[in-house]
Parts: structure tokens; sequence; C-alpha cells
């Protein structure tokens, strides 16, 4: 008798145990106030759950769904609170625990072999179940399987993230497709009402991973489910670790603001200034500096950077990539960072893929970094691959190095010579980019210039029925720009109605205006009918100097001795300006005096014209000018003038004695280089 009362009281003593633990692990939320709804669901699903048999409930350990369903996608709907739910645990054990039995020693045992049972079978359940989940190759598999087999929290949790997985490798157009689906497919509800009721129980890793999947796979962010997983990550906001806090980040910067996106970004702004100094890992670092934005406080980005530069030494060239671009959202250029990354993705180029060089090229754009050798060395792998590549790849690369104004001829070359032969590839898109490209880095190519701008007017002519006024005239400048002038696009252009709809627009009326006179001044200084004139009248000049040419009219006082021996701003018909005016002789042995009544008419008087440049005329690392300055050296040699370039900046750090010597040499002599030496541009 004694015997069977204890085997009772055993197997009551372990159903009790079993209904607290259930109690535990699943409290049931108290109702939200019945509020306007927004719910997600199609058609003919609906968004109630099953009902779930008590057999089922202790088995799977699942709690009761009974009930109105969850509004998780109710705008005004309450939250409720951590205190409620704690207060509602210890009312439940309260009365289990008077209920249970009293002995202290044989309870401990029970619960003891109660819990090794417990993570046996959870092991044993969730084994299978991820095996499975990892066989799913699209998310509606991953509904249906959660709607067969999900019970746990991390189960749940598993199934959005691997859902987000699946579509993030997917193109656009499938992603759209499956998204669709999931959201038509009715085990989706079920699965973010179980999101909503364990949000609370989640660990920070899955937390912060669901919240990422959720706005990513397109739940609208004003949703209950949504909010509350922003409000839940506030409350959890300081047990985050430095991954979650790096994942947090990057789904608060895809989010558009509203008072739970603001508070929680204020927060984690706090949370990244103070855990800075103990991040160690440089992917943590690149995201926080991608998420932090252009927004973020100058002294974060400071302690951003010293963070990573203490790091710099374990920089691997995949995160030498990643960290360039997150400097380009941070829109912080730091020198040192970017000389480390560059070195390492120099040593690994051929490991890089096309599309992440294009981006690294935008990025030095972007920050405005110039790094001659990374350039190079980019030019000099795609030179090795050329083969490899599409015509159009090779003109993304062009447009990349065009917005850094540098030159690549070998490339440049290569492609020149594939339009020569065969130009059928060239889309409106792709032919305005090449001339845009080889106008602006004035690229000739050797030989077979005149076969190339020749194949370059039959494309323009092909699409001219079909072309934008604006984009003729941007055709039609670079043309002009490179000395020729395409006759049938220019006499579209000038049509009167044409003509009349470029000037009257507002919107960069300015920048068309600019580029209709260089059109007009092309036309009448690069026509074949054009006489070099014996003397150009100038329409005005000053006594006035800048204050960056004051040391050249300094040494030129020095060297010559009058200011009757040159002149200074000069303005010349078409709107051209010169800094200093020389007059010689043929021989180009003696300076004549210049005064405002000669007219010098002598075709054996030459006359010196000195520009004083900066080094973003020239193509970056050369003295190789771009092609508005080689334009206006042209047409000012048209016009009878011998035109002498001079990198202003290089001058300006010559000494006084040094600056007289330069200005001696180019007056005396044929060689009109800005430098005798390749000046290559520094980092700064």
């Amino acid at each position: 008798m004694c015997e069977t009362l204890t085997k009772m009281n055993n197997k009551i003593s372990y159903l009790l145990n079993v209904v607290r633990y259930l109690h535990r692990c699943n409290p049931v939320p108290r109702p939200s106030a019945p509020t306007s709804k927004r719910v997600v669901q199609s058609g003919r699903y609906g968004n109630r759950l099953e009902n779930v048999n008590c057999r089922k409930l202790l088995l799977n350990a699942f709690p009761s769904l009974h009930g109105s369903p969850l509004r998780f996608l109710s705008k005004k709907a309450d939250f409720f609170g951590a205190g409620d739910e704690v207060r509602q645990e210890k009312s439940r054990e309260a009365v289990v625990s008077e209920q249970a039995p009293q002995s202290s020693l044989e309870l401990e045992k029970l619960e003891g072999d109660a819990q090794s049972f417990r993570v046996k079978a959870l092991l044993d359940q969730n084994e299978p179940f991820f095996n499975r989940l990892q066989k799913c190759t699209c998310p509606s598999d991953v509904l249906d399987l959660a709607s067969e087999s999900a019970v746990s929290i991390k189960q749940f949790t598993n199934c959005i993230t691997t859902m987000w997985k699946l579509l993030r490798n997917m193109s656009e157009d499938q992603r759209c497709y499956e998204k669709r689906l999931v959201f038509e497919h009715p085990a989706f509800v079920r699965l973010c009402q179980q999101l909503l009721r364990d949000s609370r129980r989640m660990t920070r890793g899955d937390l912060v991973f669901s919240l990422h999947a959720v706005v990513n796979l397109g739940v609208p962010q004003n949703t209950l489910l949504v909010q509350t997983l922003l409000r839940v990550c506030q409350e959890k906001l300081n047990q985050l670790d430095n991954r979650c806090m790096s994942v947090l980040a990057t789904t608060l910067a895809g989010m558009d603001e509203d008072k739970n996106v603001s508070a929680l970004q204020a927060g984690l702004q706090l949370l990244v200034e103070q855990r800075i100094p103990s991040v160690r890992d440089i992917f943590i670092l690149q995201n926080l500096m991608k998420c932090m934005g252009k927004d973020a406080p100058v002294f974060l980005k400071k302690k951003l950077e010293m963070a990573v530069l203490r790091e710099i030494d374990h920089l691997t060239y995949r995160n030498a990539q990643r960290v360039f671009l997150s400097l380009v959202a941070m829109n912080y250029c730091s020198i040192p960072i970017l000389n480390a990354c560059s070195e390492k993705i120099q040593e690994n180029i051929h490991d890089a893929p096309f599309w992440q060089l294009i981006l690294i090229l935008e990025a030095c754009h972007n920050l405005q970094y110039r790094n001659i050798k990374l350039f190079s060395a980019v030019a000099d792998y795609i030179n090795s691959v050329v083969c490899l590549l599409d015509k159009r790849q090779i003109i993304l690369f062009l447009s990349a190095f065009e917005t850094l104004g540098f030159q690549p001829s070998e490339l440049m070359g290569f492609l020149a010579e594939k339009v020569t032969e065969d130009s059928e590839f060239l889309d409106l898109k792709s032919l305005l980019i090449v001339l845009r490209v080889y106008s602006r880095l004035n690229y000739v190519p050797r030989g077979q210039h005149h076969l190339f701008y020749e194949t370059l007017h039959s494309c323009l002519n092909k699409y001219l029925p079909q072309i934008s006024n604006a984009e003729l005239l941007k055709a039609v400048y670079s043309l002009c720009i490179l000395g020729y002038l395409p006759r049938r696009a220019l006499d579209q252009l000038l049509e009167k109605d044409n003509f009349e709809e470029l000037v009257s627009g507002d919107l960069y009326k300015e920048k068309r205006e600019m580029m209709l006179h260089c059109v007009r001044t092309c036309m009448e200084l690069d026509s074949p009918s054009f006489t070099k004139p014996a003397f150009v009248p100038t329409e005005n000049f000053s006594s006035l100097v800048s204050v960056n040419l004051r040391k050249a009219r300094e040494a030129l006082l020095e060297l010559l001795g009058d200011e009757n021996m040159f002149r200074q701003n000069i303005q010349l018909p078409y709107e051209y300006h010169i800094d200093f005016e020389i007059w010689m002789d043929s021989d180009r042995k003696k300076v004549l005096p210049v005064t405002a009544t000669d007219n010098h008419a002598d075709i054996s008087v030459q006359r010196l014209a000195f520009l004083f440049v900066p080094l973003s005329a020239f193509c970056l690392g050369t003295t190789h000018p771009q092609g508005k300055l080689a334009m206006k050296k042209r047409h000012l040699s048209t016009l009878g003038y011998h035109v002498i370039l001079v990198l202003n900046k290089k001058f300006q750090e010559l000494t006084n004695e040094g600056a007289i010597e330069f200005l001696k040499g180019k007056i005396y002599s044929e060689n009109t280089s800005p430098f005798s030496e390749v000046n290559v541009c520094d980092n700064n």
C-alpha cells in the first residue's frame, strides 16, 4: 500500500513539475485592447491559429492558443510590460508550489531528472528540425516546415532568419515573387504571431537577427511586430554583445525614422561610444562605421578611426574593401586607414571581383582620395585580363577612372581599337560615356584618331532621331573638345526649337550655356576655313593680379626689369583669359616691350601666353592636360600664341631665385612642359 502511494506521489510531482515548466516557458500574454487593425493576410487565408489539443500541448511544450488571435500588426495595440510578465510568472509559481511535494530532497531529485530529460528531448527534437531547415530552398519551404514542426523559440527565430538568407541570394525579380508568396502563405501570419509572443523571451542574438530578418522581408515598420521588437531591443540594449550591436546598427540604418527607431539609435550611439575600446574585430568596427553614417558626431568618427588603426595590423584583404566602403558611408576620409587598405588591395588585386574594383574606385572619388599606385595597379590588372571582360565592363572601368581624372592609356587604346573595328555594341548610353571619358581625359588614339572620331560620329548619327536635346548637347560638346566637328549633329542641335529649349530651362541653365559657348567657339576656331590672325585685339586688361600670381609677377619684374616688358590679366575674344603675355622676336632671343597702343602686326613677333593652372587641370600623376585645358591651348595656338603651362602649386613651392630661373628657362627655351619631370600628386 505504501509503495503504491509513493509511486502515485512521484507521478503527481512529476506532472506538477512539467506544468510548472510549461508555464515558465510559455506565459500567456495579456490580450491587447481592441484597436484598428492592420493585418497581413490574403484572400482565403485567415490569421487565426488552429486549436491544439492537450496531448500535443504537454508533449511538445506548446502554449494554448485558444481565444482571440494576437494583433501582431496593429498600429496602436498596447505593449505588455516586462513587469506584468514577471508578476504573472510569480503568481503561477506560488500556486504550483502550494501543491508540490514538501520533501525538498525528493523534489530536487525529481527536478534534476526532469531537467535532464527536457534538455535531452529538446536536443533530440532540434537536430532533425534544423537538418530539414538547411535543406529548404525557398521561403515557402521554410514556412511549410514551420507550420508542421516548429515548436520552440529557437526554431521560430531560425525560420525567419533562414527565409531572409534565402531571399537575399535571389535575383531582384525572383525576390519580389517569393516575397509575395511569403505574405500569402497562411503559416507566415502564425510565425509572426509567435515571434511577437516570444519576443521578450528570445536570446539577444535571436532578437536582433529576427528584427533584421523581419524588416528586410518587408513587414511594414509601423506594425506591432516590428515596433515590439524595437521596444524589446531598447530594454535589452545593454545586454547586447558587440556582434549583436553590429547587426542592430545595420538594421536601424535601413529603417525610416520614428520614435522607437530614433530612441534606439540614440541609445546605440552611446553604447557604441562606450564599447569602442573593447571591440577588437575589424569586421564589427567597419560595420559600426557604416551604420553610424555621415551624421555621426565628429568625435565618434575619430574614435572609430583610432579603433581601426589600433587593429590595422590584422587587416585582411576582404576587410580592407569593407573598411573602404564604410568610410564612404561615414563620409570620413582617413588617409592612414585608406593607405593601409590600398596596400592590402594592391597585394591581393588578382583576387578582386570586377564589381568590387568598381566600388573601390567610386569610393575613392566620393572621398576625394587620390592614390596613383592603387589606380595604376587596378589599371594594370584590368589590362592583363581585358580579353576576358565584356566591352561594357571596360566602359564602366573607364567611367570610374574618368571621375578620378586618371588616364589608363593602355585600356583606352584597347577600347578605341575595338570601337573602330566594330561599334555595334555601343548603345546610346555607352556612346555618351565613351565620348565623355575620351574628351575629358584628352585621349587621342595614335595613328587612327580620325577614324576613331568618324566611327563615334557615325554612331551618334544613328541615334539622332531618338536622342534628347540635352544628350545631344553633351555628345556634340565632347566631340568639339576633341577638336572634331560633327556637322549633322551640329545642324540638329542649332535648330531654332532645339536651341531655344536648351537655353530656356532653369535647371542646369548656366552649365548648358557654357557648353553652347564652347561649341560655338570650336565651330569658328576649329573650322578649316579659319585663318590665323596677325594680331588679336584684347577686349580689356587689368594691372591687378591675384594673390596666387604675385610671386610670378615679382619674378618677371626681377627678370625683365620693367613692367612694360609684359602684360598681365589679358582678356581675349571668345572669353579666353591669359595670366601673363610676353612678346619676343622670331628667334626667341629678345623680349620686346609691350604697350597698350602697340599692335605689333609684324608676323615675326612671337607672343608667349603664360597660364598658371592647378593640378586638377591635368590627368592625375602626369603633366598631360585634360580636355578643356587642351582645347584652350589649341585655340590660343590658333590665335597665334605660344602657350606655356605652369603648375601653380609646384611654382609656389619654389624659392624666389628658383622662380626666376624657372621663368627664364621657359621664356628663352622651346621646352613648354609645365615641369620637366612628371609630377605625381600626393594623397592629400
